[in-house]
């Protein structure tokens, strides 16, 4: 009994390559952890289409939004390790929220498997268009002087869009502004369209269909450059004001995958984000497809501890934190 104890482990121990190996075999699933319709969403449907021809197997998406994302992101953590199940990752569910919560439902270095950057994307200061400002200047003198009336919406608790906001505020000197989540992207967006709230920072992604077409004001990018999908728009440091906030996505896997999985992932990411089509469709989204030299899964490793740094200074100095 022993003998054949020892036998069947040995087997599958030399199975468990092979299988990786000839990974992928059936249907994958690409964890999106935020509503349908956000930028997001419209991001990681490109891209998994893509892969899936690329792997020769279906990607479905699944959206499991809550929690700043990590309601679905947690949901990757806990899954197997077999390379079926994979995270679109952000700025919020692992850097920001390891700060913003008091209690993280998961680590983001310790539970995941990193496998790609893909794309930076900035987030957009935009207004309800009867706002009585047009710049910067004109929008931070408002702000202080509207503190207790004005409303900034987001698409829930501690996505990069609250958090782009709490940075901004911290920087006008206006913290007491009331912060009104949602359940995702599109509802905020109504309500700023129809001037229930007064301002949203945005993705640009899905803030630009709305600025082109007169619905909102825009005021500033909240980068360093300018957004080549709105280059008459400035950033809020040329117009005096030192604020950064944006999002990035990445790819994950549950803790423990194997490597042989990892780079097969890796390679079907860096060869879609190199189709014509796909670079022509996220840029029109306004994101910023990243250099190959920053695709690796030792570079994400180290991406993300250093962004759960950075971000760890603003988040703490503006007090917010989420129990």
């Amino acid at each position: 009994m022993k003998k054949l104890t020892a036998s069947l482990f040995v087997m599958l121990a030399l199975a468990a390559p092979a299988i990786a190996q000839d990974f992928p075999t059936r249907q994958m699933t690409m964890v999106i952890p935020f509503a349908a319709g956000g930028p997001t969403d419209l991001l990681g449907r490109v891209i998994a289409q893509r892969m899936g021809e690329i792997l020769g197997q279906t990607v479905v998406v699944e959206n499991i939004g809550g929690a700043g994302g990590m309601t679905g992101s947690k949901r990757v953590a806990d899954a197997k390790p077999d390379g079926y199940t994979f995270l679109l990752g952000t700025v919020g569910t692992h850097a920001q929220n390891q700060t913003l919560f008091a209690h993280p439902a998961y680590n983001a270095v310790t539970d995941f498997t990193p496998v790609a950057l893909i794309a930076e994307v900035p987030i957009v200061l935009i207004v309800r268009k009867d706002l009585p400002v047009n710049d910067l200047k004109s929008f931070v003198a408002y702000a202080k002087a509207n503190e207790n009336k004005l409303q900034f919406g987001s698409a829930g608790a501690g996505s990069a869009t609250h958090l782009g906001c709490v940075v901004l505020n911290t920087a006008m000197g206006t913290p007491k502004i009331t912060h009104v989540p949602y359940k995702g992207t599109g509802p905020a967006m109504q309500d700023l369209v129809s001037g229930r709230i007064d301002y949203l920072c945005e993705i640009i992604s899905t803030a630009k269909p709305q600025i082109d077409g007169g619905n909102v004001k825009a005021i500033a990018i909240l980068t360093r450059q300018r957004s080549p999908v709105e280059p008459n728009l400035p950033t809020a440091l040329e117009q005096g004001l030192d604020v950064q906030a944006y999002t990035w996505n990445a790819v994950f896997l549950p803790k423990g995958a194997p490597e042989t999985v990892v780079k097969k992932l890796n390679a079907a990411i860096v060869e879609a984000m190199k189709t014509p089509s796909v670079r022509s469709r996220l840029e029109s989204f306004g994101a910023q497809i990243v250099d190959e030299n920053r695709t690796s899964p030792a570079y994400l490793a180290g991406f993300v501890k250093s962004e759960i740094e950075k971000w760890a200074a603003p988040i703490k100095a503006s007090g917010v934190q989420i129990n």
